[in-house]
């Protein structure tokens, strides 16, 4: 059994989301570790939104061309929203 992917996570929670979901940059310190137990450190993450302006709950990831490769498609493509 393949172990825990949260990217694919993310691909099933935005499947179930109406169309004009987002994503926001946040540049705030951020660490994730993997199945090693290796930490990574990052200095932004990202976050999924809903349409109606919502945070989606388990939204938060720091990689933004591995959600592109969960989804199958560009990074360009991606709806990343500049909020500042």
């Amino acid at each position: 059994m393949a172990g825990f992917n949260h990217y694919a996570k993310l691909k099933r929670l935005i499947d179930a989301e109406p169309s004009g979901w987002y994503i926001v940059r946040i540049d705030e310190p951020t660490s994730a570790t993997n199945f090693r137990g290796e930490t990574t450190h990052f200095d932004h993450y990202y976050r999924l939104y809903s349409v109606d302006n919502q945070p989606i709950h388990y939204g938060k990831f720091q990689q933004l061309d591995r959600l592109a490769t969960a989804l199958h498609c560009d990074i360009a493509a991606l709806p990343v929203v500049d909020i500042y």
